[in-house]
């Protein structure tokens, strides 16, 4: 995983084997595999007792890399979280921009520092990244990464906002079409001018 950071020339909290084993085996993880061979994975962090989740580690193998296996793996651990922590806020920290991309793709935000978990055992993490000193210097206010936040409060608003929406331009679509079918065509005599809808 260093290797990889270091070729994209981003930073990246540095974890045991053992920690990331555990990942796996708690089903904590996205491994993409080609035919048995390894060509990407990344993993999921709990943090604050489930009230946010992040996702960790992005790595794609070399052989595999300019072939969108990033957007991939990012897009299925992502649907995955929301499925197993339906009420979870997913965020992420990056320097990366092609990662950022994707996050605001899936549909995250940028926030302030402030709107991340709080635990420190996250914040530890970032003890082996180059960029850490910044971070400390700041009070853990700001870094060279960027803090992106997707809150599942939001879909549901949005969903609520669409459905009225929706309803609304429904009902428009209903009226529109009911004064039109209850129109008259109204004819004119060229004769003498009369309105031939008019009743005598």
């Amino acid at each position: 995983m260093a290797d990889s950071a270091k070729v994209r020339g981003t930073g990246i909290a540095k974890r045991s084997e053992e920690y990331i084993t555990t990942k796996m085996k708690n089903g904590n993880a996205v491994i993409a595999l080609e035919g048995g061979k390894f060509a990407g994975f990344c993993y999921i962090e709990v943090w604050s007792n489930t009230t946010y989740v992040a996702h960790s580690g992005l790595i794609v193998h070399p052989d595999y890399r300019n072939l969108g296996l990033a957007k991939k793996i990012k897009k299925k651990i992502f649907e995955y979280s929301k499925e197993k922590y339906p009420n979870a806020k997913i965020f992420g920290i990056t320097t990366g921009l092609a990662v950022m991309k994707i996050n605001y793709e899936l549909g995250y935000k940028p926030v302030t520092f402030s709107e991340l978990t709080t635990d420190d055992a996250f914040w530890e993490g970032c003890k082996s990244c180059k960029n850490y000193d910044i971070l400390t210097r700041n009070e853990r206010a700001m870094c060279l990464c960027t803090g992106m936040l997707h809150d599942p409060a939001e879909d549901e608003v949005n969903k609520k906002f669409n459905r009225k929406v929706a309803s609304k331009l429904k009902k428009m679509k209903e009226v529109f079409f009911l004064t039109k079918k209850n129109k008259q065509p109204i004819t004119t005599s060229l004769e003498d001018g009369t309105n031939q809808n008019q009743k005598t």
